[in-house]
């Protein structure tokens, strides 16, 4: 397995385009207008990093978009929870993540997150960075490498 160059990541980027589907934005237009703005624009930002990665939507505590390599949960390499009034971008795997500007929070075993406010939160190289170690880590540990490319999976009912 290769790994990702960075730098065709960080430079070449196209724009993403992927709808949501209506259940989900139908939780999604409840929220906060600024918060339902940030993660669009955060959503944008992880797909234009890894656009292969196929999104996997949950409503449970939160509305979550989880980013993965394939349909399950355990290729995931990210994910965006939107709670009532603040959203995070989360990190499967954080613990094992090269943090060296120490944004990652929390105190499970494995998952850490970066609170978000703004874009200053995210749209930076240090997060692309985290994005892109986190899909290295994912790929180097996927067992059976996935069929799915760039879908929409949504286990909201």
């Amino acid at each position: 397995m290769t790994p990702i160059d960075t730098q065709h990541h960080l430079n070449h980027r196209q724009p993403m385009s992927r709808s949501l589907d209506t259940k989900f934005t139908r939780v999604l237009e409840l929220k906060n207008p600024n918060l339902v703005k940030t993660f669009h624009d955060l959503r944008e930002f992880v797909l234009n990093i890894y656009p292969d990665s196929n999104e996997l939507r949950y409503h449970t505590h939160a509305l979550t978009i989880v980013f993965s390599l394939s349909d399950k949960l355990s290729d995931a390499f990210c994910m965006i929870p939107v709670y009532s009034n603040h959203l995070n971008l989360g990190f499967n795997k954080g613990t094992l993540l090269k943090d060296e500007k120490k944004r990652l929070t929390g105190t499970g075993k494995l998952i850490r997150h970066i609170p978000i406010q703004n874009e200053n939160d995210y749209r930076n190289t240090d997060v692309e960075q985290l994005i892109l170690s986190a899909v290295e880590l994912a790929l180097k540990e996927q067992v059976i490498p996935s069929k799915i490319v760039g879908k929409v999976i949504s286990k909201i009912k």
